[in-house]
């Protein structure tokens, strides 16, 4: 089937878009894509939200997830069988002992980067090169987390072990790549204040894990910064939960009122307990480079919007309005509550984390409003920085 979107490049200023090829109505999949490169965030993985280490598939049981969640091993969910998780399908690495959600993965990630990785008996090594890394990123990145150097590693990792070395450094150059200046800016703003010193450091340990004299200029100072501002640049966020895909599966399911409304009440209160117990961190989350995601512009008023409901890597990008042929396919780098702000306050946020001033037709009708954001505005400012890097998009 031909596709329904194609990248194309706008200007030097904008660079690529994506526009659609055909009409598409509102409610379509404009496209489902996979990542050239994935990885769990590493927080994330230490506090045990058990996914597989190739598409970040959850690995747990609803039950097990809600449990966990809620800090309560006695909790019982209603329909069972609606939860998708196989485990009689997992497999582990024999070397290393991490997890996959199938035969599939484990052989993917085996062939395109795992060989390299695989940490072998050296799994709880703490002076192991690859361990060292992950704990330095660990304390210099907490979570709200945005980005991983596994993402960084696994790019390496698969350049050393491809055949055709040259097809992969060409399909990561097709990320969007930044002024040196810029660079700086994005990661300046993953790594905090003290960055200038953090970055070598992890260039270091970086080398020490993984240098190949193919890839010399990645560990170079300016090439690993490029890298490092791709990642955080291009990085999509990716969510996976098996307590939402039962809750889909469950709503879906055609009850007597009087059931529905029971097991409504049931998962609202769920999700209100979990809440207090975990917070906003419900989901296995990572990130993943994704060529055709990656094009999408920025708006206000998005006309699409990207989700995982296959519950792994997998992005979904579905429309949001009717979108005719040649029309730009935009998604929001903000969440609702960011869009809903005021332009000085949205293009503020756009500025820090994407380095770009919005000119969408939301923000050209608010040209004239005051460049001041309301005193409610100023107050929730301080709270939110560290959310604000987060993407909308791991929400599942």
């Amino acid at each position: 089937a031909g596709a329904a979107a194609e990248a194309r490049f706008i200007s030097s200023a904008k660079g690529k878009g994506l526009f659609a090829t055909k009409n598409i109505r509102k409610g379509e999949t404009v496209f489902v894509e996979r990542p050239v490169v994935s990885s769990q965030f590493l927080w994330n993985a230490l506090y045990n939200y058990r996914a597989c280490d190739h598409c970040l598939r959850a690995l747990e049981t609803a039950e097990e997830n809600a449990q966990r969640l809620l800090g309560r091993s006695s909790l019982v969910l209603p329909h069972p069988e609606q939860c998708s998780i196989r485990k009689d399908l997992h497999q582990q690495c024999p070397r290393c002992q991490v997890t996959y959600c199938s035969a599939e993965c484990r052989q993917a990630a085996l062939e395109q980067y795992h060989q390299v990785l695989c940490l072998g008996p050296s799994r709880d090594d703490p002076t192991h090169p690859l361990n060292k890394l992950q704990e330095a990123w660990r304390n210099m990145h907490y979570p709200p987390e945005t980005s991983s150097i596994m993402l960084m590693a696994r790019m390496v990792a698969t350049i050393k072990q491809a055949k055709d070395k040259e097809w992969w450094i060409k399909a990561f150059s097709q990320f969007c790549s930044k002024t040196a200046n810029e660079e700086e800016e994005i990661v300046h703003k993953l790594l905090g204040d003290k960055f200038k010193g953090q970055l070598e450091l992890l260039r270091l340990l970086f080398t020490e894990a993984l240098y190949d004299e193919y890839l010399s200029r990645w560990f170079t100072p300016e090439g690993f910064q490029s890298l490092f501002a791709l990642v955080g640049t291009n990085g999509q966020g990716i969510g996976t939960s098996s307590l939402s895909q039962w809750v889909h599966a469950c709503d879906a399911l055609d009850l007597p009122m009087l059931q529905r409304e029971e097991l409504d009440a049931f998962i609202d209160q769920l999700y209100k307990d979990i809440e207090k117990e975990s917070g906003e961190f419900l989901n296995c989350e990572g990130s993943g480079l994704y060529v055709l995601q990656s094009c999408c512009n920025h708006s206000c008023i998005p006309n699409a919007e990207t989700s995982f409901p296959e519950n792994n890597f997998l992005l979904h990008l579905t429309a949001l309005e009717d979108i005719e042929a040649g029309e730009e396919i935009c998604i929001s780098y903000l969440d609702c509550c960011q869009r809903e702000r005021s332009r000085h306050s949205r293009n503020k946020i756009l500025r820090e984390n994407y380095l770009f001033t919005c000119s969408c037709p939301k923000c050209l009708a608010q040209a004239d409003d005051a460049d001041v954001t309301s005193d409610e505005e100023e107050e929730g400012e301080g709270e939110t920085d560290d959310a604000e890097l987060e993407d909308e998009m791991t929400d599942v």
